[in-house]
């Protein structure tokens, strides 16, 4: 399979929680699970082959958290390349030729532009895991579980540098509101900002109960150009996706 089998057929199933399988395989909670992509690859790849096992058509990768800025508190923002290369790698070798590989981008976990962090410092950390991450080949590469679309733009940004197609998912549950990002951004806001970017496909994650996707879903797709057809919908957990 490759990305654009997504837009054909009837639904391209991708894996669930990594965290929660690796908290039931001895991970203590705080841990920095995505160095297990360099101490614990046996188990990583348990995970990801056992979705693939279940009928799983994308498998992520273990890489969430694996830029520099979250991998700084645990010491390890020098092994941004090595960790995100062998995430790819562990994902590839469980997919096979049965499942495709997005690379997760996760957030930075900071407050973006804010004196927490700023793009500078974000665009160098996205850039250097999204070039970590490409150089090992996925089919695609997933900014996902983003709640400030500042900071999901200046991932998609560095992302698209690499070529590979890129997607965008955001959480559009700020608690209070659960259609808008935490940041207080709508549907219509992320999709028209997204879709000048040039990602190739927009999505929602995370938060929400799986009846409160529909409707973001739905203001997604009327204000983006990016379409399943008619018979097509990607699908991973607690997620919808656009795409061309």
């Amino acid at each position: 399979m490759r990305f654009g089998d997504c837009l054909r057929g009837t639904a391209t199933l991708a894996d669930g929680a990594w965290g929660t399988e690796f908290q039931k395989l001895g991970a203590a909670l705080g841990a920095c699970l995505d160095e297990w992509n360099l101490t614990k690859p046996e188990l990583v790849r348990r995970v990801a082959e056992n979705y693939g096992q279940a009928g799983s058509r994308v498998i992520l990768t273990n890489t969430f958290r694996a830029n520099c800025i979250s991998l700084a508190p645990y010491g390890l923002q020098g092994q941004v390349e090595a960790i995100n290369r062998a995430g790819v790698k562990i994902s590839r070798q469980a997919a096979g030729d049965s499942a495709m590989v997005f690379a997760s981008i996760g957030p930075s976990g900071k407050m973006p532009l804010t004196k927490e962090v700023n793009a500078d410092q974000l665009r160098d950390a996205f850039s250097r895991q999204a070039r970590a991450l490409a150089s090992e080949g996925p089919d695609a590469l997933l900014v996902e579980t983003m709640t400030d679309l500042a900071e999901a733009r200046i991932a998609a940004e560095a992302a698209l540098e690499t070529g590979l197609p890129v997607i965008v998912s955001l959480v559009f549950d700020s608690g209070k509101n659960r259609d808008q990002t935490i940041t207080g951004t709508t549907p219509e806001q992320a999709a028209t900002a997204l879709t000048s970017d040039g990602v190739h496909a927009i999505g929602a994650n995370c938060g929400l109960g799986i009846r409160d996707f529909i409707p973001v879903c739905a203001r997604l797709a009327a204000a983006t150009p990016l379409r399943p057809s008619p018979t097509t919908t990607a699908v991973l957990p607690e997620t919808s996706i656009n795409a061309p």
